[in-house]
């Protein structure tokens, strides 16, 4: 990024973003991206987007998706990222933890896994407790191989009872606090149980739907990154 584009985030985004907490929050990752990018060449950050049909964009166009969305919108601002998109269609976190370590294996110089998985999970009603121990693996095998991670939480539908909700809920969370990884609490924050934001399924965002959950959810890439900046 640009010192000319630096001090145009300090001048005039930060101004606007104290009226809104997201974009201050954005505004703020953005400008310490910058201060600790700006001692080196900025090579491409690769960051792996690891889920389900939520990563995948099922139904969507090219260009549509969670990750090209999320690659376009980090690259207008001046940072360089590759979003590589390793989402499955249908995958419950049984079958993300069965194929994590492969698909590490394939890709070089990962500077940050999204997890985003158990949402089908909670839709099939699958105990619980196999999601956690599930969830639990993967961030487990990602911090065993010091690969930083933004874990992606979900919540239960309401209908599924106050039971399997109190043990699903609190999954990502503890999850994330055990092994001291970054949290974004609730992947379709925003966007779930809106008609008009999700397609005729209404499970899978629109192309509207992704874009506010790549605005909500870009902070936290942006914090994630600057966590891992080296000096």
């Amino acid at each position: 990024m640009s010192v000319l584009k630096g001090l145009y985030y300090i001048v005039v985004m930060a101004p606007r973003a104290l009226f809104n907490p997201n974009a201050f929050k954005y505004t703020f990752f953005t400008i310490l991206y910058v201060i600790a990018s700006a001692s080196h060449a900025q090579e491409a950050k690769k960051i792996i987007a690891f889920g389900d049909s939520l990563t995948a964009g099922a139904g969507l166009d090219q260009g549509e998706g969670f990750t090209d969305q999320l690659e376009d919108t980090l690259n207008q601002y001046g940072l360089k990222v590759d979003v590589v998109n390793a989402g499955v269609s249908g995958d419950t976190s049984s079958g993300g933890l069965a194929r994590l370590e492969w698909v590490l294996d394939s890709v070089d110089n990962i500077d940050l896994v999204i997890l985003e998985l158990g949402a089908n999970d909670a839709l099939r009603g699958l105990p619980p407790k196999i999601t956690r121990r599930n969830i639990d693996k993967m961030v487990s095998i990602l911090k065993e191989r010091k690969i930083p991670t933004l874990l992606a939480g979900m919540v239960a539908p309401p209908n599924f009872g106050e039971q399997f909700i109190s043990e699903y809920n609190p999954i990502f969370p503890d999850v994330a606090k055990k092994y001291d990884v970054l949290l974004y609490p609730f992947f379709l924050d925003g966007v779930a149980g809106i008609r008009e934001l999700n397609q005729s399924d209404l499970m899978h965002p629109n192309p509207r739907g992704v874009k506010i959950i790549v605005d909500k959810i870009a902070p936290y890439v942006l914090e994630a990154l600057v966590r891992v900046q080296k000096p």
